[in-house]
């Protein structure tokens, strides 16, 4: 399982960390040529057309669903699929989809009956049954994309029961699993234009969404064109023209120029605070909200002296959020105390703010006191970040900058880079005793915040974790307590008994100490004015079907 898992938590990385700056550089799926010429003309701005633009800077590897794994990828598919289930606009409650109703689960937990919605037909003009369902489930789990584990770690086996039903059995329980099926890779294909088989993917999406993939697209645009034949809300408009940008200044002038009507991911952080300057004189929309994504920092307990827990709750003392939120991203972040995050409104307890406070300089001096620290005999600790993030680095000098000023000579931050990926592929070695890390989650239940980071499937107090989620993340935490109360979380069925149990691992996260929370994102969203229908969802999904102008 761990190499799987560890596979799973480096792609997780990739997918989330272009956020504020240092965009990923990779060949844009689309671009028949991978040129990488900066289109000089609007993708399609013509106030008579129907169609908006949408200017980004993101680009996407692939869009099959069975291999797809990144945030612009996630936008994409969203508009282009239906999956099982998905949110209710606004929120973070469940509803069926292509689905009929919420499943009907076994006693036990692990059987999953669906009913299926009928009349809904792909782009390609081939049935949506349930064979078709469970023919693209399949194909997400054997074709073994970077996405894959997600189901073949939880699924024992998917079948048509019916010809709208399908019934799908799990390999343990999983309270959240019908939260799993919302995730983007998870939707329907049309088995007629894709195949099974480990390797086997596409370079074309067919799907039952309500934009289909046009065929007529150049180097640096996306088309997408309403779905007629579409079975649930209409598209306001005709279609979606994506202008990709090969920088954030160039996003930013395209917007202000009005070559595009809505720029979304992603622009840097003295950009977005330009355009919020300057929306009101200017008529443009801001949307803002926050992400799903969150900030931590991931502590070795194998290497001393992070073995020490009042050595970790020093660190959770002197943390300053609310200085990072100001000085290093100017308001654009949000403090965030525990590694559920707000997001997540109902389950969500900050500990860290009850137990440490920011900067707490006096309760970080006792912490480092009762674990034998002075100014004659000074903590020493390293600080890891990923050398390719710039604000990863800001982030950790000012760090470095709160310790020296506020614990001069009883603790000391020496600061070291190293690349993503290497990072990624060293943290189960305990190579790094601290490092600076985020996470985004592949559906937002408590769950996914919780069980891969804390959980581990080996391990002993004596050794560490041997095997599992901490030790993919570098932790090497155990907690045979918190291994019971996941596996609890994972059995119950029952939400509010499901929330006590997330408040006490949360509790039990504040006092051990094996990561500290640092900050949740925000995500922005800036159209031209007369552009109407805008939403950012609570999932972070963008919904084009609603935009007009």
């Amino acid at each position: 399982m761990s190499h799987k898992y560890l596979a799973k938590f480096a792609q997780r990385r990739w997918r989330f960390m272009g956020k504020f700056l240092s965009l990923f550089c990779i060949c844009c799926f689309l671009a028949v040529s991978c040129g990488q010429r900066q289109a000089t003309t609007p993708a399609n701005t013509g106030t008579n057309t129907g169609r908006v633009s949408i200017g980004t800077t993101a680009k996407i590897r692939t869009l099959d669903p069975a291999d797809a794994y990144e945030v612009a990828a996630a936008t994409l598919l969203h508009n282009l699929g239906d999956r099982l289930y998905t949110y209710e606009s606004g929120t973070t409650d469940l509803k069926p989809q292509l689905a009929t109703e919420l499943p009907k689960i076994s006693k036990d937990g692990l059987t999953y009956t669906i009913p299926l919605r009928q009349g809904v037909v792909f782009h390609d003009g081939e049935p949506f049954n349930a064979a078709a369902m469970e023919f693209s489930l399949k194909r997400f789990i054997e074709n073994q994309g970077s996405p894959s584990v997600l189901l073949s770690d939880t699924v024992d086996s998917v079948a048509a029961t019916g010809e709208y039903e399908l019934t799908i059995k799990l390999k343990k329980p999983f309270a959240a699993f019908p939260d799993l099926l919302t995730f983007f890779g998870a939707c329907a294909v049309s088995p007629k234009a894709y195949e099974i088989g480990a390797g086997k993917f596409s370079d074309t999406f067919v799907g039952t969404g309500p934009y289909q993939l046009a065929l007529n697209y150049g180097n640096d645009t996306i088309k997408l064109d309403a779905f007629d034949r579409y079975w649930g809300e209409k598209p306001a408009n005709q279609g979606i023209d994506i202008q990709r940008y090969t920088s954030p200044s160039n996003l930013y002038n395209g917007f202000r120029t009005g070559a595009v009507d809505v720029a979304f991911q992603s622009l840097d952080l003295d950009q977005i605070a330009d355009l919020q300057k300057q929306a009101g004189s200017a008529g443009w929309q801001v949307l803002e909200g926050r992400s799903n994504g969150i900030y931590y920092l991931t502590l070795n307990l194998k290497e001393k002296p992070l073995d020490n827990v009042a050595v970790r709750q020093a660190l959770a003392a002197i943390i300053d959020r609310t200085q990072l939120q100001e000085r290093v991203f100017r308001g654009q972040v949000e403090p965030l105390y525990s590694l559920v995050p707000l997001t997540l409104t109902d389950a969500y307890k900050p500990v860290f703010k009850d137990q440490y406070g920011d900067g707490n300089a006096v309760k970080a001096q006792e912490a480092l006191t009762k674990a034998g620290y002075s100014k004659t005999n000074p903590l020493r600790l390293e600080l890891w970040y990923r050398s390719n993030l710039t604000t990863d680095g800001l982030a950790a000098s000012t760090i470095k900058a709160a310790v020296q000023q506020k614990l001069a000579g009883v603790m000391e931050i020496d600061l070291k880079s190293v690349e993503s990926t290497t990072a990624y592929q060293n943290l189960d070695k305990g190579v790094y005793p601290m490092f600076l890390l985020d996470w985004s989650p592949d559906f937002l239940d408590p769950d996914n915040y919780i069980q891969p980071f804390m959980d581990c499937v080996k391990g002993s107090a004596a050794t560490g974790c041997e095997d599992g989620s901490t030790k993919a993340q570098g932790s090497f935490y155990y907690n045979e307590r918190v291994n019971e109360l996941i596996d609890k979380e994972r059995q119950e069925q029952n939400p509010q008994a499901r929330l006590k149990i997330f408040s006490e691992l949360q509790d039990i996260l504040g006092k051990d100490v094996p990561f500290i929370p640092l900050w949740e994102g925000k995500e922005y969203l800036f159209a031209q004015k007369g552009v109407e229908g805008l939403r950012l969802e609570p999932t972070q999904r963008v919904p084009f079907w609603t935009i007009k102008k």
